[in-house]
């Protein structure tokens, strides 16, 4: 039976950091009122665009795993922010990688889209039509708020993380996954007016928002997050002490010390970065992954629980059987063309935009 390893792991994140003092001088807020209700104290700000982050994360990875772009078989690229609907991202990140010989395409399952593309992509191998599966979240979901709006502006960051995985024996990857949606409710969490839904020639033109039922999403999550979680664990034969180390969707501190309250698992085994980046939407999940493995916290042969929920409202867990290798075999220099601005700088535009908008 085929297996899909882990042999590399990448991330890449804007180099402009908005923190909450800075959100404080445009919107009603604090830092403390943001990072007691979130625990979220900064976010990093793209001056790119979405391939672009995926691209050197998708580098880094590669190295990682030893490999150069033309051994990839696909190339997939989970987000909600793709650079344009058509042509896929992905296939700007196989241009940017000259991966020329890969599959490439995009999944949207929102903040669930890593854990859906790790999926995908083991099943892919598992089913030996693919040796060496490049999979890659990352986002650009600041392009989108209402930056009026504190309850959505102070939550969202940019960034991105990928893993390759590549076909072996023994069972290690992804060996357990649940994947879902809870569509009933799919409005609570959502940009609505987009895509061909969106009214041409309208005055929204240029102004997005994000539809955001904090409480009911908060239940949802932990809901479709803990089935999910339980489900996995269920279909490996694994009890909640097996696992090393959870690595949750980073949307919310009150929902990732639920879950991890919910999984019986105390909080120095569950993966936190939320507070340097916010949400990051399909992002989170790797780039948590990939800051585990820096920080020494995953070990050979550890078995890893990740969970996530997103707009749609898709859910998704998975249970990672990891390999010998816990450094990267190379390291890539790649890196995104300078920012010669700050944050603020570079969101003041979009600032200006939606508060005149909003006068009108």
């Amino acid at each position: 039976m085929r297996y899909a390893n882990i042999t590399g792991w990448g991330k890449c994140l804007p180099p402009a950091a908005l923190s909450n003092d800075d959100l404080s001088t445009f919107l009603e807020t604090s830092d403390d009122w943001i990072h007691s209700r979130t625990g979220i104290r900064s976010r990093r700000i793209a001056h790119v665009n979405t391939s672009e982050l995926a691209t050197v994360a998708a580098q880094h990875a590669l190295a990682a795993a030893g490999l150069e772009a033309c051994d990839i078989d696909c190339i997939i690229l989970a987000t909600a922010s793709p650079d344009t609907l058509v042509p896929s991202a992905a296939s700007a990140v196989q241009r940017n990688l000259g991966a020329g010989s890969a599959a490439v395409f995009d999944i949207n399952a929102a903040c669930t889209g890593f854990i859906y593309g790790l999926s995908v992509g083991s099943a892919l191998i598992k089913a030996g039509t693919m040796n060496r599966v490049l999979v890659i979240g990352a986002e650009r979901l600041t392009h989108y708020l209402d930056w009026t709006k504190r309850d959505t502006a102070v939550l969202f960051g940019d960034g991105a993380g990928a893993v390759v995985l590549e076909a072996c024996e023994q069972p290690l990857g992804l060996i357990a996954d649940k994947l879902g949606c809870d569509a009933e409710a799919n409005g609570i969490l959502a940009v609505p007016n987009s895509g061909t839904s969106r009214e041409r020639f309208a005055h929204t033109d240029g102004l997005f928002e994000v539809n955001f039922d904090g409480k009911e999403i908060f239940k949802r999550a932990v809901k479709g997050m803990g089935e999910a979680a339980a489900n996995v664990l269920e279909q490996a034969s694994l009890t909640k002490q097996d696992i090393n180390l959870l690595l949750p969707h980073q949307a919310n501190i009150r929902i990732i010390e639920t879950l991890a309250k919910k999984m019986d698992l105390p909080i120095d085994k569950v993966m936190i970065n939320i507070e340097q980046y916010g949400n990051t939407s399909a992002a989170t999940v790797p780039i948590a992954l990939c800051e585990a493995l820096e920080q020494g916290r995953v070990k050979p042969g550890d078995l890893l629980l990740t969970a996530a929920f997103g707009a749609g409202l898709t859910w998704g867990a998975g249970v990672i059987r990891w390999g010998e290798r816990v450094t990267p075999l190379k390291q890539s220099n790649a890196t995104l063309p300078p920012c010669e601005h700050t944050a603020l700088e570079l969101l003041a535009p979009a600032i200006k935009g939606c508060q005149e908008s909003l006068k009108r």
